[in-house]
């Protein structure tokens, strides 16, 4: 049974130009849909034209750029008392892809990192799914204050689930946002154990969605990574590995 404890602001500011993003359409033919397919590039291309930045008002940039390690040519991330993500946005049925899988390496976890609290809210690393959600489905009192919170934030999704690398919370501590529990964080990792090496993550977005929610999920409509710091005002370093999207019928060989 998973535990629920969490906080929302970030996920909230994350999310201020999702529609602005171009969707392009997913083939049910293809057994792999590569979100993100960074080991195709070379670190002189440049970050994937198809994941845009994300900068928040009064925010310092996080510093993102392709870079090679262990051979692998990966996206970096820095960030020094700074916010900001890249996000893509997808059209993809999670009943057919319900299988999310990716790699992803840190450098240091947050001394002030806490998943509870305000202060607290900032993640070496996190992975973010958000859906396509019509807002009319929920409460009068959620739709008020969600026009409200979109009022200062922009298009905070009305759906989204949120895989995080914590600094002392255990592995599987759902976190529900204090302000709403539309939006939903995982703890998929948690503390210094694996610092320095590559960690590969599989989840079922599916299954996570109706064990969260409680009802079938609607389509995908973005994923993005976030490394942030600006909270606690502390450093970290990230590296992300290729995100991709896996159909159910389909046995992966990485």
């Amino acid at each position: 049974m998973m535990r629920k404890t969490i906080h929302y602001v970030s996920i909230a500011v994350f999310m201020i130009a999702v529609l602005s993003i171009g969707m392009p359409a997913i083939f049910s033919s293809s057994p792999i849909y590569y979100a993100g397919s960074f080991s195709t590039y070379k670190v002189e291309d440049g970050l994937p034209d198809l994941w845009k930045a994300l900068s928040f008002r009064g925010k310092k940039d996080t510093a993102y750029r392709l870079d090679e390690i262990d051979g692998k040519v990966v996206i970096k991330a820095e960030s020094d008392r700074s916010a900001s993500g890249l996000i893509r946005r997808v059209d993809i049925d999670p009943q057919e892809y319900p299988i999310l899988k990716w790699y992803w390496r840190v450098e240091n976890i947050l001394e002030n990192g806490d998943v509870t609290e305000k202060s607290g809210d900032d993640y070496p690393a996190r992975i973010y799914v958000t859906f396509d959600y019509d807002i009319s489905n929920l409460s009068w009192w959620n739709r008020t204050r969600l026009r409200a919170i979109r009022t200062f934030y922009g298009d905070v999704p009305t759906r989204a689930i949120n895989y995080l690398w914590e600094s002392k919370a255990e592995i599987e501590t759902v976190v529900p946002n204090p302000y709403t529990d539309l939006v939903m964080m995982i703890v998929v990792e948690s503390g210094e154990a694996n610092l320095g090496t590559w960690v590969e993550h599989e989840r079922n977005i599916y299954e996570d969605y109706i064990e969260i929610y409680g009802e079938e999920p609607p389509a995908i409509n973005s994923i993005a990574v976030m490394t942030d710091t600006d909270d606690t005002g502390e450093s970290a370093v990230a590296y992300y590995g290729d995100i991709k999207f896996i159909r159910k019928d389909t046995i992966a060989h990485d």
